[in-house]
C-alpha cells in the first residue's frame, strides 16, 4: 500500500492527500500501538537522524575545530548551548507537522499574502542554495584530499549525486533513515577514535561545559557566534516539520500525545549525538592543535596536520588523515540527502508547484554549482578560495534564520493552529528570547564578516 493510500485510510484530515507535505512518503511508516517503550521508540526513530545531519555538516567543522585550536576547551559551553537551542526549535518544528499536519512552508504560505509568501520563498530558496554550497564544497574538498583530483573536478563530480536520493527513495523512507544513521555512526566513530588517540584533558573539557566570562572577549565571542551560526540552520526547521509526518498517527488526543512524546525522544537523542560529534571536533582541535596549530583554518590544513608529527606528535599518520577525509565525505553525502528533501518541501510548500524530483534536484544543485564554479575560476581552484566561499554561505544562512524561527514559534504558540497542543508560556517566551538573541548575534556576525570587503 502506498503512503498516499495509507494516509487516506487513516483519515489524516487533509482535504486532498496530494496537498500533504512530501506526499509520496507522508504517513508511509507504520508504528505499533501496543508493546513496550523501546519497541515504540525504534519505530519512531529516524526523522531525528536526518535532522541531526544539519547540525554536523561541513559548515560546522571548521568553526568547531578552529575553536579548539585557538581557545582550547573554552567554547565547549557554546556548543552545548547551541545544541539545547536546537532541541527546543526542532521539537517545535516536529510538533507543527504532527499537530497541524502541515510543514512550515505550507503554514507560512497559508498565513501570508501572496507577495510576502513569494518573498519568503525566494529567501528560503537562497538559503537552500547556500546549504547546498556547503555540501558541495565539503564533498569536493574530501574528494580532492582522498583521490588527488583537482577541486574543480570534485565540484563537478558532486553534481552526480543528484541521482542519489532518487535511487534511495525507491527503497523506502526507513531505508533512507538507516543509511543516514549509519553515516552518522561512521562520523561519530572516526572522531571518537581521533579523540581517544589525542588524549584530551577531559577534566578541563567538562569544566568548560559551563560558560566562562572569557567567552565574551571580542575574538572569542566572534568565533562563538560562528559556532552558533553554523549550528542552528533554517532548512532543518522546514525538514523536521515535514518528515515528522511520515509516521501514521490517528487523530485522537491520546495518539497525538504519544506521537509528540516519541518524536521528542527521537529528536533529542539524535541531537545529543550531533552535540557529541561537534564537541569531539572541538576537543580534537584543542588536544591536537592548541598552542602549535592555531593558524589551521582550512580542511586541507587539518588533513595535512594529521600526518605531521611536528604538529600532532607520534599519532600522526596518513591513515588518520584519510579517516578525516572519509568523515568529511560522509558528512557531505548525508547533507545531500537532507538538502534534497528540504528543497522539495520548500518549493511545494511555498508555491504548490510540483515537478519531478530529478528536475527539482537538478535545478537546485545547478544553481548552487554556478557560483562555486565562477568563484573557483575567478579566484583560483584552490581550497582556500572554497573555504572562504563556505564561510560566506554560512553568513547567508544567518540572514535567513529569523525568517524561519519567528514564524515557527508564532505558529506553535497559537491555539488557532495547535489547539491544546500549543507551546506553554515557558517554551513560547524562551523561544522568542532565543530567536531575538540569535538574530542580534547573527547581525553582528554578518557585519564583522563582511566588513573587510568594504
Amino acid at each position: 500500500m502506498s503512503g498516499k493510500e495509507m494516509a487516506k485510510n487513516r483519515g489524516m484530515g487533509q482535504e486532498n492527500i496530494e496537498d500533504a507535505s512530501l506526499a509520496e512518503i507522508n504517513g508511509s511508516v507504520e508504528v505499533p500501538t501496543t508493546g513496550g517503550f523501546l519497541r515504540k521508540l525504534m519505530a519512531w526513530s529516524g526523522p531525528g537522524a536526518l535532522v541531526a545531519v544539519g547540525y554536523m555538516d561541513p559548515g560546522n567543522w571548521i568553526t568547531s575545530i578552529v575553536g579548539g585550536a585557538q581557545y582550547h576547551y573554552l567554547l565547549l559551553s557554546v556548543v552545548l548551548i547551541s545544541s539545547l537551542i536546537a532541541m527546543l526549535l526542532q521539537y517545535m518544528a516536529a510538533k507543527l507537522g504532527i499537530v497541524a499536519q502541515k510543514d512550515l512552508a505550507q503554514m507560512t504560505r497559508d498565513s501570508t499574502n501572496k507577495a510576502v509568501g513569494w518573498l519568503l520563498w525566494i529567501m528560503t530558496e537562497l538559503a537552500i542554495m547556500a546549504t547546498d554550497m556547503a555540501e558541495v564544497i565539503g564533498a569536493a574538498i574530501a574528494i580532492h584530499l582522498l583521490f588527488g583530483l583537482p577541486l574543480l573536478w570534485g565540484v563537478l563530480i558532486t553534481a552526480a549525486d543528484v541521482l542519489l536520493l532518487l535511487l534511495l527513495m525507491k527503497l523506502g523512507f526507513r531505508k533512507i533513515e538507516a543509511i543516514v544513521a549509519t553515516l552518522i555512526l561512521v562520523i561519530l566513530g572516526i572522531f571518537l577514535y581521533m579523540a581517544i588517540l589525542a588524549k584530551p584533558d577531559m577534566g578541563a573539557a567538562a569544566i568548560n561545559l559551563v560558560p566562562h566570562k572569557e567567552v565574551l572577549h571580542h575574538s572569542q565571542l566572534m568565533l562563538a557566534l560562528g559556532i552558533v551560526g553554523a549550528t542552528v540552520m533554517p532548512h532543518n526547521l522546514y525538514l523536521h516539520s515535514s518528515i515528522s509526518q511520515t509516521r501514521q498517527v490517528k487523530r485522537d488526543k491520546k495518539s497525538i500525545k504519544e506521537a509528540l512524546k516519541f518524536t521528542a525522544w527521537d529528536s533529542n537523542i539524535q541531537l545529543t549525538g550531533a552535540f557529541i560529534v561537534n564537541a569531539l571536533l572541538l576537543i580534537v582541535g584543542a588536544a591536537l592543535f592548541f598552542g602549535h596549530g592555531s593558524d589551521l583554518e582550512a580542511f586541507g590544513d587539518l588533513f595535512n596536520a594529521l600526518n605531521n608529527r611536528e604538529i600532532v606528535g607520534a599519532i600522526a599518520s596518513p591513515f588518520l588523515s584519510m579517516l578525516f577525509a572519509i568523515a568529511l565525505l560522509a558528512s557531505g553525502q548525508n547533507s545531500t540527502i537532507t538538502g534534497t528533501l528540504t528543497a522539495q518541501i520548500i518549493m511545494e510548500g511555498y508555491t504548490t508547484l510540483r515537478m519531478p524530483m530529478w528536475l527539482q534536484r537538478l535545478v537546485t544543485r545547478g544553481l548552487a554549482l554556478v557560483p562555486i564554479i565562477i568563484f573557483t575560476i575567478i579566484f583560483g581552484a584552490t581550497e582556500g578560495a572554497l573555504d572562504q566561499l563556505l564561510v560566506y554561505s554560512q553568513v547567508f544562512l544567518s540572514v535567513a534564520l529569523p525568517f524561519s524561527m519567528f514564524p515557527l514559534i508564532y505558529f506553535t504558540s497559537s491555539a488557532k493552529f495547535m489547539g491544546e497542543f500549543k507551546n506553554n508560556a515557558w517554551a513560547k517566551w524562551t523561544g522568542y528570547t532565543v530567536a531575538i538573541v540569535l538574530t542580534i548575534l547573527n547581525i553582528k556576525l554578518i557585519i564583522d564578516t563582511l566588513a573587510p570587503l568594504f
